[in-house]
């Protein structure tokens, strides 16, 4: 199956910008979509909720006046701890966002509301069981979160979740995990992705909602200094071990946490996501805070490199 005409030949790389949870807003969704890759956010981003239609009009009307710039989409969490889904549906639905990212959990009805007006939902999975499930019920595509990537993440290696996937699935592909070189992106399309999904490497970019300690940390990190942990979140999840040790705790003696809920800060007084920081293990490449366009053009470059090689090899 080919790549929806809104993805297919629309991009300056394979590229789809990951949303990031209090990291991406307009000011860099507009600069990754003008570069070429899909730019996105969270929907939870947008606070107060009354702000996300105001994001999305801004988004619309600047990538709108740069002929070429690529789509952009919103990620939704469809978990029951999210409040706002129904109130946030109904703005995504009005402005007719493109792309919609769904997240911890497959629903149908919401599946249906994007495609009731054109528009293409990718789910993100970490096991082929839940790329099954959501492709049962209405997804258009799926974001195989393999381990290594930022964030909430899966701890199956690349290569056997795309391949058990690629066994009986045809459709859009999009492959996360520590990639944040151009080579990688070539990588995630030689193992059988469509596309790569790139996260950690924008949190060092300029236009990036991060506190410059974060983007310091980012920028003097490495796979070595990455933790895995369900602590923060009730999810297991990637971040800085440094952010850990800041806030008092042993990164190497974390306490386990309550699995069957989104526990927010639950398990300690630090507030998840703003005191302890998501990152993936590709973060060693990161040297430098950069405008999201030259980093674009840095991974473009590497990947047009890339390709080159193994023809000449």
């Amino acid at each position: 199956m080919a790549l929806p005409a809104l993805l297919d030949g629309t991009l300056s790389i394979p590229v789809i910008a990951s949303p990031m949870f209090l990291c991406s807003g307009p000011d860099l969704v507009i600069a990754q979509c003008r570069a070429g890759v899909v730019g996105s956010f969270p929907a939870l981003n947008a606070r107060p909720a009354g702000l996300l239609g105001e994001w999305l009009e801004r988004i619309e009307a600047e990538t709108a006046a740069c002929p070429g710039a690529a789509p952009f989409a919103v990620n939704q969490i469809v978990h029951r701890s999210n409040k706002r889904l129904e109130q946030d549906m109904a703005v995504i639905m009005e402005h007719r966002v493109p792309i919609v990212i769904t997240s911890l959990g497959a629903r149908p009805e919401i599946n249906d509301a994007v495609h009731s007006y054109g528009g293409i939902v990718l789910h993100d999975v970490i096991s082929n069981e839940f790329a099954r499930k959501a492709i049962e019920k209405g997804a258009d595509g799926i974001i195989a979160v393999a381990a290594g990537a930022g964030g909430h993440a899966g701890t199956q290696s690349p290569f056997a979740l795309l391949q058990e996937i690629r066994a009986w699935f045809d459709g859009p592909l999009v492959l996360s995990g520590a990639i944040a070189h151009g080579r990688a992106v070539l990588a995630a399309q030689a193992a059988g992705a469509d596309l790569a999904y790139v996260g950690s490497a924008f949190l060092a970019a300029a236009e990036a909602t991060v506190a410059p300690a974060y983007q310091r940390m980012i920028v003097e990190s490495s796979a070595k200094d990455i933790v895995y942990s369900n602590l923060f979140t009730g999810v297991h999840g990637n971040y800085l071990r440094g952010s850990i040790e800041a806030a008092g705790l042993d990164p190497d003696d974390l306490p386990v946490s309550d699995p069957s809920a989104m526990n927010f800060g639950a398990a300690t007084d630090t507030k998840a996501w703003r005191d302890i920081w998501g990152a993936g293990q590709g973060i060693g490449v990161i040297d430098a805070v950069r405008p999201a366009a030259e980093l674009i053009a840095r991974l473009r470059a590497e990947y047009e490199d890339a390709r080159r090689a193994l023809a000449s090899a």
